[in-house]
């Protein structure tokens, strides 16, 4: 029996190809996200892997700072190393001098690197040099002061080649553009992107990269019979004690810091790809609910020819076997189309990613990608279809003599209501108790909340459609008569379909709406903060977030038009175990250029003392006059006083310090850098003049951009706007396949009504109004569902930014105009979805109907 229900399975499915493409798309659109997820994480890491490799290549040991901010390795102890090179098994020890920079191409113009680093290092003679991650290709090597080599895809992309003239412009320290020289190209051992790597001679970028006080990196290379990890021990000992060493210094073999980068990459693309398998599990619980659907209305359909199956022996088993066979074989088909489909989604990621400077390699398939997207797609696909499975196998043979599809009726909605209105009363506590406070707790309890009111609408959803509906289609009853009647009993017929079908959309626009909601609500935040906080006419910063040479702010103040220029910048450093930023103005006052509200003391703060917002002070218990110790990354411990309390700020930050702690916290002259330079006119002078000023002044410097504070504030809010816009594009994966969620179902609904349709047609109804009543059907349900994703997000929403409050979030901004155009996007959507439904409707022929049913 077993092989013949096989052949039912496969001649039931080729028999309705119609029915099989679209229940195998639902489940490719699903399928294909979480392949492209595998695929184009996978390729990105391999490829960055491969640029990994060459870290370090030939170094047997690694000396550098704990933190990446610290300054790094004090020159006593690299000559401690140096002197003990016999004694330890050192052969080659290697001074690292780098840091970033900004290289002028040959219009003058910043190159632009799409986001790759743009650095430069020292150049080492073959000889002196350990590895060769960049071979001198063309021309020479650099001797003196204005001469660079730079790495020929960068070279390519600028229009530079050997004698070319150009600008560097060293990102951190004081010092102005340089003039320089390109006397050699050279070539990189792997993938580079947008890569820019210059070198100076090694004294040059010494002199420019370290105050002679420490070293950025130290290289060594072992003696024969000397193991990498037998140096590394020896050097490890060599600096001190195990304890301090280990605080501020990362001591690795070369295989090590190979890992460590690796590992470094590997976090962020983690953190990536559970992103797009986020927003992948989006799509596959909506279409689970579409193959759930799809299913359902299969057995319906077949429920004369299961039972006839189960008169001539066929049992129960057997039954859901067949139907469960059937679901297989879709979700090995959908699978491995959506492999392809995901394949092709991650390629032209990738080529986006490569436009933008990141490595690539090619597209790489592995056995992960296949095998995630079968067995996902299987496993979403037999689950959605175990329920209507079971349904199928308790069909008792007596129902072959009846002439109508059953399923089961409202009567049996009273327990999952019930439960769903139980859920519902727990959701709205949990999200009303959440939303009256502030901090990660509370964020908890709004998402169980979210969770609990996601499971409330999925269980109540249908008891809801059948008085919305009935609602919704009396407004359409007057203008459309029989017509709108038809399709309100219509869509309330099987109001578990009804809702299934509508959730998609529901889930779907639930999202948008709290997305939403969080990006209004921080968009409210930023532009209230620079309204109220800031004074400055205008704001100088980086392109692309960069830092900036705090030489810069004199550039600015030789502007005519400049009468106040104060340069923000952070310093890194430890208070209480916690690493945390401290804001510095340097060259004035910040009172004069932002607004401090001071509660307690002085805001302005000089020399060693330090102001802290009153949240910080209030969660620390300090008081004004209190010492406090901060300590620098490269562990002096300094006792500072707290010497002003300010309300919370979102242009100071959390600590505002005087200029001498941060001289202190950053000792290395040439690691300084401008976060920020604000500049106030003088009086009488205009603001187009001034700004023609300050582009004058900083044009040299190659990354400065000037803002007024409108610019300002768009700046800002367009990064805001970029991470929704991404978001809703992943998101409109769901509402794709809610669209196609609701083709399908009406498609479907239409075969099941054939004699219905047929005898509507018999007795007069019009092609036309057959379509009308489809397409009534179709908005009845795209709006309930709809509707009840905006109810969601804005439960959901409006307690969430509360809770946020805590990390400076002032206050719910509610999209309305979103909301509205999602509502009426949903009436949009509806039509659209049911319009080929519609026209197979309204095609039907009266007489061959009749009898086919």
């Amino acid at each position: 029996m077993g092989s013949v229900m096989r052949k039912v399975s496969t001649r039931s499915l080729a028999s309705h190809k119609l029915r099989l493409v679209l229940t195998v798309f639902s489940v490719v659109l699903g399928t294909s996200f979480v392949a492209a997820a595998v695929i184009f994480t996978s390729t990105v890491s391999n490829a960055f892997n491969a640029i990994f490799d060459n870290v370090a290549q030939g170094v047997s040991v690694e000396v550098s700072a704990a933190d990446r901010d610290a300054p790094g390795v004090p020159v006593e102890l690299v000559t401690k190393l140096r002197d003990s090179k016999a004694q330890l098994g050192i052969d080659k020890l290697v001074e690292n001098y780098g840091g970033p920079v900004t290289v002028a191409d040959s219009s003058g113009k910043a190159i632009q690197t799409g986001g790759a680093p743009s650095v430069a290092s020292a150049y080492l003679p073959p000889d002196q040099a350990i590895g060769d991650s960049m071979k001198l290709v063309e021309g020479r090597a650099p001797t003196a002061e204005n001469e660079i080599t730079i790495n020929r895809t960068a070279a390519d992309k600028a229009g530079l080649h050997v004698g070319s003239k150009t600008k560097v412009v060293l990102g951190t320290g004081v010092s102005d553009p340089i003039d320089v020289i390109v006397v050699g190209i050279t070539d990189l051992s792997s993938s580079t992107g947008g890569y820019v790597g210059i070198q100076f001679d090694q004294q040059t970028a010494k002199d420019y990269f370290s105050d002679g006080d420490y070293v950025a990196v130290v290289d060594m290379t072992a003696v024969p019979g000397v193991s990498d990890t037998e140096l590394r021990d020896r050097v490890h000992a060599a600096l001190g004690d195990a304890t301090k060493v280990d605080e501020l210094y990362k001591v690795r073999t070369g295989d090590q810091v190979r890992d460590d980068e690796k590992a470094a990459i590997g976090d962020f693309l983690t953190i990536f790809r559970y992103i797009l398998l986020a927003f992948a599990a989006i799509g596959l619980l909506v279409g689970t609910f579409i193959i759930y659907n799809t299913f359902s209305m299969i057995v319906a359909q077949r429920n004369r020819e299961l039972a006839l199956l189960r008169a001539i022996g066929a049992s129960r088993r057997d039954v859901s076997r067949s139907v469960l066979t059937e679901a297989l074989l879709v979700g090995v088909l959908g699978g491995v189309i959506g492999l392809g489909l995901g394949a092709a989604i991650a390629a032209g990621m990738l080529a986006f990613t490569k436009s933008q400077g990141l490595p690539s390699n090619g597209i790489e398939i592995g056995v992960a990608a296949i095998a995630s997207a079968v067995f996902v797609g299987v496993i979403v696909t037999m689950l959605s279809a175990w329920i209507p499975a079971r349904r199928a196998s308790r069909i008792p043979p007596v129902e072959a003599m009846r002439e109508s599809a059953v399923e089961p009726g409202a009567g049996s909605l009273r327990k999952r209501t019930l439960i769903g209105a139980i859920l519902g009363v727990l959701a709205v506590a949990a999200l009303v108790i959440g939303g009256l406070g502030e901090g990660g707790t509370r964020a908890l309890i709004v998402a169980i909340g979210a969770l609990l009111a996601v499971v409330a609408i999925v269980l109540g959803a249908p008891a809801l459609s059948q008085p919305f509906v009935s609602v919704l289609g009396g407004l359409f009853e007057k203008p459309f008569g029989t017509v709108g009647r038809l399709a309100r009993t219509n869509a309330v017929r099987n109001p578990r379909r009804s809702a299934a079908t509508a959730f998609a959309l529901t889930l779907g626009l639930m999202l948008v709406v709290v997305i939403g909601i969080l990006g209004t609500s921080f968009k409210g935040t930023v532009n209230s903060a620079v309204d109220k906080g800031v004074k400055a006419d205008y704001v100088v910063s980086g392109t692309n977030g960069g830092n900036m040479p705090l030489g810069i702010a004199d550039a600015i103040r030789k502007a005519p038009g400049a009468q106040t220029v104060v340069t923000q910048a952070f310093a890194v450093a430890k208070i209480g175990g916690e690493q945390t930023y401290l804001t510095a103005a340097i060259g004035g006052k910040f009172s004069d250029v932002a607004t401090i509200t001071p509660i307690d003391g002085v805001v302005d703060v000089t020399g060693d003392g330090m102001a802290v917002d009153e949240r910080t002070a209030s969660d620390r218990g300090w008081k004004l006059g209190e010492t406090v110790t901060v300590t620098s990354l490269t562990g002096d411990e300094i006792a500072v006083p707290i010497v002003g309390v300010y309300e919370s700020s979102e242009m100071a930050g959390t600590y505002m310090i005087g200029d001498d702690l941060y001289d202190k916290l950053v000792p290395v002259e040439s690691m300084r850098s401008a976060q920020f330079v604000w500049v106030k006119g003088r009086p009488g002078v205009s603001l187009g003049d001034l700004r023609t000023q300050l582009e004058d002044a900083t044009a040299p410097y190659l990354i400065a951009q000037i803002q007024d504070r409108e610019e300002f504030k768009n700046s800002i809010s367009s990064n805001i706007d970029q991470m929704m816009v991404t978001l809703y594009a992943l998101l409109g994966l769901s509402l794709v396949i809610a669209v196609l969620g609701i083709i399908n179902t009406l498609a479907l609904s239409v075969v099941e009504r054939k004699r219905e349709i047929g005898m509507l047609r018999a007795i007069g109804m019009a092609r036309a109004q057959v379509r009308r009543s489809i397409y009534l059907e179709s908005t009845y349900i795209a709006v309930f569902g709809a509707l009840l994703g905006a109810v969601l997000g804005l439960a959901i929403g409006i307690p969430l930014v509360r809770t946020l409050a805590y990390w400076g979030l002032e206050g719910v901004v509610i999209p309305w105009s979103l909301i509205g155009g999602t509502l009426v996007g949903a009436a949009v959507v509806g039509v659209i979805a049911a319009l080929w439904p519609a026209v197979t409707a309204a095609r039907t022929r009266p007489l061959e109907a009749i009898v086919e049913g």
